[in-house]
């Protein structure tokens, strides 16, 4: 297909300059994510270069240095971070409409309560102002603006972003479908969380918490009720100027599939699922050895991902996600917040306790969490 779709590129681009929907940062992504996908330049993996990572690389959480009782160096930690979830996705696995963020967990608190309430806790209990910063896809935002409306009273400045808005490609023309007629929400799509560093970018807000001293942004699920922020690995990665931080966590037989941090060629990176040569994928599953994977809490540094974003110079391996809509067949190239760690300086990974990976995927996880197994401190 790639040959013959390079040809089409340039038809590509001029359908998508008259997509008046889109700003020119979104047009440019798109165009930029496009070509890159038809040029073929997907990073080949040699497997027998794969090394296990050492504990410099990848840090035991209890290696890292504990954080003081004194409440100054704490709040010391705090002004320097942001928190940001990813509050794209719907809750349609669960059965519900709308922000899946919004759907009550325990207690008659939803996940963005329960979110609300941990950084407000920090806040007032060490005189911070820790800002809580959504992204939003399309399918969220409007809902969302409605629902935090709710938090106007309470200690923490939260602050909304979109992420971009790209449109699916019809596969076997290789235009966008917008532009043939498809105007609705299914004529679009949110190009996965990797797009998290340009729209922040382009949000504006990425400039406005550097100017106000802020040197951390932690980025993770608003489902993963396990993401709370965690002061030891702040502290780490400020006194060791580590430019990104993954946080994994051991792997157990429901959780094969996820990506595993690997040493390749003196980096740190990301390995998925789907970069495995067939011949190395159930390797690749067993749990001897690779025995971590990635639970997407993700800790980076403002300055570096202004830079790299400046520099166009994150280019995050591509996830072609083909699907069937309305019986039509399209094409969304995605990409992987996690993926970003090989572009970063000093990335490590920390293998953290499981308890900090906690999703609700589905309604069986909402009934695990809403039972006695669970409790619930602060939030």
């Amino acid at each position: 297909m790639a040959a013959a779709a390079i040809e089409k590129l340039p038809q590509l681009k001029s359908a998508t300059d008259g997509l008046n929907e889109m700003s020119d940062n979104e047009r440019s992504g798109f165009i930029n994510l496009v070509s890159r996908y038809l040029s073929g330049e997907a990073q080949h993996i040699e497997w027998s270069k794969i090394q296990t990572p050492t504990d410099e690389i990848v840090v035991p959480y209890d290696k890292m240095a504990n954080v003081s009782e004194d409440a100054s160096e704490t709040k010391y930690l705090l002004d320097k971070l942001v928190v940001l979830k990813l509050n794209g996705g719907l809750g349609t696995t669960m059965g519900c409409t709308g922000p899946k963020s919004v759907i009550e967990v325990r207690d008659g608190l939803t996940f963005l309560d329960l979110i609300v309430i941990q950084i407000e806790n920090l806040n007032n209990k060490y005189g911070c102002k820790v800002p809580l910063v959504l992204m939003n896809s399309f399918n969220t935002h409007d809902d969302t603006q409605k629902i935090v409306e709710k938090y106007t009273n309470s200690n923490v400045d939260i602050h909304t972003f979109n992420q971009s808005k790209y449109p699916r490609v019809v596969a076997d023309e290789f235009v966008p479908w917008p532009s043939k007629g498809k105007t609705d929400k299914d004529g679009w799509y949110p190009p996965g969380h990797g797009d998290v560093f340009p729209s922040l970018m382009n949000s504006g807000k990425l400039d406005a918490f550097i100017s106000q001293g802020k040197e951390y942004v932690f980025v993770a699920n608003s489902d993963n009720l396990g993401a709370v922020v965690d002061l030891k690995i702040l502290k780490h990665l400020i006194q060791n100027k580590n430019e990104y931080c993954m946080e994994v966590t051991p792997k157990t037989l429901a959780d094969v599939k996820g990506g595993t941090l690997i040493s390749y060629e003196g980096k740190v990176q990301l390995l998925e699922i789907a970069q495995v040569p067939d011949e190395h994928v159930n390797e690749f599953k067993s749990i001897e050895k690779f025995k971590i994977f990635n639970t997407n809490n993700l800790w980076v540094n403002l300055k570096a991902i202004k830079k790299l974003v400046e520099a166009d110079a994150l280019k995050m391996e591509i996830i072609p996600n083909p699907k069937e809509v309305d019986g039509v067949k399209v094409l969304q190239l995605e990409t992987a917040a996690g993926a970003a760690i090989r572009f970063f300086e000093n990335a490590i990974g920390v293998n953290v306790p499981r308890s900090r990976f906690l999703p609700v995927k589905a309604t069986s996880d909402l009934l695990l969490v809403q039972s006695d197994l669970y409790t619930l401190v602060d939030g």
